[in-house]
């Protein structure tokens, strides 16, 4: 079982190395400016697939114009005028090459006067049929789903919040962490979202993987029998640290793009996801360390060190990576 255990660990490491915190979904915009003209923008990050392997397909009685190309520091920026005969309800858009992508893509439609739309295209799901009524949970379930999978798959959070787990092992002394954690993610989230915050991008994250280091060398040097600050003050750690990570959410969430006209929808739901996807984290460590201490007592101490040493190389290079990149 522990070989298993280790096994996976390791493909984990792996995965967290090459996409760390990139794993983010393309996005499609359709704005309508005039009733014939509408902007179509599409963003596709780096390290994805979007920008080699996708284009975005205009709903057929639209006819696009050359409009401007850009690669950026994040990915490929494309602005379009579509020209097209008649509404857009119960026409499709989609996106070509989808399917041999590692993301998703976000589409918004917004027609002038109308309920604003929005999707989720997947490698299975890659045509949004434009409704003529909107509904009014779309913002909601989209950006919800798009909360969990930022904490799930962006491994820099995940890492943070499962090494908190590692460090306490206790569970009410995790849930006072991982609560001041979410206060003051949610903070710089909220804050830098709005404009009333910020902070450089890339020098965010390069903290933000060294807070994971800092908590890999707290759960090695707990095993001389003193307790150590994050484990005397978990929950101020936890709490500075989350302002940090709040920055990293908020960027994230700046490339994805947010809905005009349901900005607090989308940052309560997204911010929600978030949630729901770190109680998952914490709820499935905490059982694995149980299972473990019942099972073999013996072999928790060696198999929390050994997950420690994987996050905080992970972490180390990530560090290295953005701090020199």
């Amino acid at each position: 079982m522990l070989r298993l255990l280790f096994a996976l660990l390791a493909m984990l490491g792996g995965a967290g190395v090459a996409h760390a915190d990139e794993l983010r979904p393309g996005y499609l915009e359709l704005t309508q400016l005039t009733p014939v003209t509408w902007r179509m923008t599409w963003k596709a990050p780096l390290r994805t697939g979007l920008v080699s392997r996708a284009a975005p397909i205009a709903p057929e009685n639209c006819k696009a114009d050359a409009g401007t190309r850009e690669m950026t520091s994040t990915g490929l920026l494309v602005i379009r005028t579509l020209t097209c005969a008649g509404n857009l309800a119960g026409r499709s858009v989609s996106v070509a090459g989808l399917d041999a992508t590692v993301t998703d893509v976000l589409v918004r439609v917004a027609p002038l006067g109308l309920p604003v739309q929005t999707s989720r295209l997947t490698p299975n799901n890659r045509v949004f049929n434009i409704a003529k009524k909107a509904d009014r949970w779309e913002v909601a379930r989209t950006y919800f789903v798009i909360g969990v999978e930022h904490i799930v798959f962006g491994f820099d959070h995940l890492f943070f919040v499962l090494a908190l787990v590692l460090l306490l092992q206790r569970g009410w002394i995790v849930a006072q962490a991982v609560t001041a954690f979410t206060v003051s993610h949610s903070i710089t989230l909220v804050g830098t979202t709005l404009g009333f915050l910020g902070l450089p991008q890339r020098p965010v994250e390069s903290i933000i993987a060294l807070s994971i280091v800092f908590l890999a060398v707290e759960i090695v040097k707990s095993g001389d029998g003193t307790q150590r600050l994050s484990q005397r003050i978990p929950w101020v750690v936890a709490f500075l640290f989350g302002l940090l990570h709040g920055f990293g959410f908020a960027g994230a969430l700046k490339e994805i793009g947010l809905p005009q006209g349901e900005v607090p929808m989308a940052l309560l739901t997204f911010n929600l996801g978030v949630e729901a996807g770190q109680l998952a984290i914490v709820i499935a460590a905490l059982a694995v360390l149980a299972l473990i201490r019942r099972v073999h007592p013996t072999s928790l101490r060696p198999v929390t060190l050994g997950v420690t040493y994987l996050i905080g190389i992970t972490a180390s290079y990530w560090f290295i990576e953005r701090t020199l990149v």
